[in-house]
């Protein structure tokens, strides 16, 4: 019997997204055979040993809890002659039982995720490569129907939580404006130099976490959270990065921020997206995180109320950026304006703080050489 030795605690239970193995097959030690959505995210469920799957304890759209079993596999079974015999299987248990209890989970992340940070025309559907379609329900109109589809784990987790921060925090939203002529210079300045040197090219993104960062250490009360009658202040800065999938939304964490400078804030971007990519985000990925930062102009989004990630205290809104007539030096000039919100707990921050705090933010992304005074 093997037990899943969860590291999150919050994640208590699953649900059957698929089964890849019936029983009769042949199962090859490290191979996927069955799909489990959590509230946080997908997860591939992969076997430790070859054999044959025997028994299947759970149906697809079942919840199936921590500890429980899924399927029986017996290792007894022979792998069919149209296998390769000579490969070397990984992960044989040292045991010699000939029945093995599978309920281990990989935690790797079932849909692809892209993180980008740049925007542009042809970036707008960037983080959902297949987003879901159940084709074109309108095609016939003759005839009144209703459909019904179970909520997934993960959607609904993301229901509660948004329900919850609304019902728990005293939410407020502040906006600014920033030009992001010299932030957009200072991009197309380096580009080649971080392509060179880091293999990565610069994006506003991770600008706008440096800028964060130094802001957050300035107000350090930004960076805290109530728990009951308590304020947590915290002495690091984990920055979390909301990122949309196919199955909803999700806000892996960049840690220790506030030990990082520019390109190691990029490369960890960049090591995010890499690892999304290829499935290999953990669930560890997701926890924690003092501060949210959400990029609604990949979607072109021009203006956003966006909402806290609890227990955090604030969460920063990106938003597309558009050529606007501003007022420089007594005269009407084009400049590129991204529209940026912050929205605070009101119970923690007082209005002066959070504006004050935003204001930081757009002056270091306004004036790019603060940040080298700064930091």
């Amino acid at each position: 019997m093997c037990y899943l030795d969860l590291v999150i605690q919050s994640i208590t239970e699953g649900t059957i997204n698929e089964w890849k193995k019936k029983v009769g097959d042949y199962v090859k030690a490290d191979e996927t055979i069955t799909i489990i959505d959590t509230d946080k995210v997908s997860v591939d469920i992969n076997s430790k040993v070859s054999g044959g799957l025997s028994k299947i304890f759970a149906d697809v759209g079942d919840v199936v809890l921590v500890d429980a079993p899924l399927c029986e596999i017996d290792t007894s079974v022979e792998p069919p002659e149209d296998i390769c015999k000579t490969k070397e299987e990984v992960g044989e248990s040292k045991n010699n039982e000939n029945n093995y209890t599978f309920n281990q989970l990989n935690r790797d992340i079932k849909d692809e995720a892209h993180i980008k940070d740049e925007v542009s025309k042809n970036e707008k559907d960037i983080f959902v490569k297949d987003p879901i379609c159940f084709g074109n329900d309108y095609e016939s109109i003759n005839e009144r129907t209703e459909r019904r589809v179970r909520m997934l784990p993960i959607r609904k987790r993301i229901a509660e939580r948004l329900k919850e921060s609304q019902n728990t925090c005293a939410l407020l939203t502040t906006f600014n404006e920033c030009d992001m002529s010299k932030a957009m210079l200072l991009r197309s300045e380096l580009n080649d130099i971080f392509q060179k040197k880091y293999s990565c090219k610069l994006g506003f993104v991770s600008l706008f976490m440096y800028a964060s960062t130094l802001a957050l250490k300035k107000m350090p009360n930004v960076n805290a959270y109530i728990e009951n009658d308590e304020i947590v202040y915290k002495n690091y800065i984990d920055i979390s990065v909301a990122v949309a999938t196919p199955n909803g939304l999700t806000v892996p964490v960049i840690r220790n921020c506030q030990n990082k400078n520019l390109p190691q804030l990029e490369l960890a971007l960049s090591d995010l997206a890499t690892k999304a990519r290829s499935n290999k985000l953990s669930i560890d990925d997701f926890s924690g995180g003092t501060f949210t930062i959400s990029n609604g102009g990949v979607f072109g989004s021009m203006l956003s109320t966006p909402i806290i990630n609890m227990p955090q205290s604030a969460i920063l809104g990106m938003h597309t950026i558009k050529n606007r007539p501003v007022v420089v030096n007594n005269e009407i000039v084009i400049r590129p304006i991204m529209y940026l919100a912050l929205t605070y707990d009101h119970r923690l921050l007082d209005g002066r703080e959070a504006v004050q705090f935003l204001c930081a933010i757009r002056d270091y992304i306004e004036n790019p050489n603060l940040m080298l005074i700064d930091c």
